[in-house]
């Protein structure tokens, strides 16, 4: 559990060039917006994010729960390590621009983000902390590999609890990179388009989804186990 923890936090802390690809103009017009102190919009903003991932993190979790109690425990729990795992190497990948497999998994959340976004909208530009807050919890839906690549690390996860403190970790960790977007967003802008920076993100986050297999509890007893029930 700390270990898929600790991975989902290392991946929004590399990742979060992607991030802010991804939600840095949004963050970025409430440095531009109307009245209110700037970092309370930020914050706002990023608190209705994480919150919409800790409930999503949640429900992964929960039905994590449910997909081991299917099968054989151990081998649906190594199932789902290795899923996730393999999914954080793909992140990796697309991260350091070697890759757009992980791009696929946004085409799951197309059909609910075609509904949550024309209300999303309305509130941009959010000039008030209130706004931010919904803009925030609105925009934690959107259609996005890196965040669904830490869903399955919160379905590995078992449980509606490990869930939410995976998606917890991830977020906070993503506040960094937003945050300087939000504050400075022509100099981080520059920065995130860096190809060097991808690169060496991307790298790292490989090495954490690869690490994360010599974390998977039972791996060699689950492949024996495997090869039995197919002899």
């Amino acid at each position: 559990m700390e270990g898929l923890v600790a991975a989902a936090f290392a991946a929004g802390l590399l990742g979060g060039v992607h991030c802010a690809g991804m939600c840095g103009g949004i963050v970025a017009s409430f440095s531009m917006t109307a009245r209110g102190p700037v970092l309370a919009r930020q914050a706002a903003f990023n608190a209705g994010r994480i919150a919409t991932y800790i409930l999503a993190g949640a429900a992964a979790g929960s039905a994590g729960s449910f997909i081991q109690l299917a099968g054989p425990a151990l081998i649906a729990q190594v199932a789902l390590f290795a899923i996730a795992n393999v999914l954080v190497v793909f992140l990796g990948l697309y991260v350091a621009g070697w890759g757009r497999a992980v791009l696929r998994l946004e085409s799951v959340g197309r059909v609910l983000w075609r509904r949550i976004e024309p209300a999303a909208r309305r509130l941009i530009p959010a000039d008030s902390t209130a706004k931010a807050l919904a803009a925030g919890a609105m925009w934690g839906w959107v259609p996005c590999g890196l965040v669904y690549s830490m869903l399955a690390l919160a379905v590995a996860s078992g449980s509606a609890r490990g869930g939410a403190a995976v998606m917890a970790a991830f977020g906070v960790a993503t506040l960094p990179t937003l945050l300087a977007a939000g504050l400075a967003a022509q100099r981080m802008h520059a920065i995130r388009r860096a190809p060097w920076l991808r690169r060496v993100a991307g790298t790292a986050i490989v090495i954490v989804g690869i690490a994360g297999f010599a974390r998977i509890p039972g791996l060699r007893e689950a492949i024996l186990a495997g090869v039995a029930c197919l002899g």
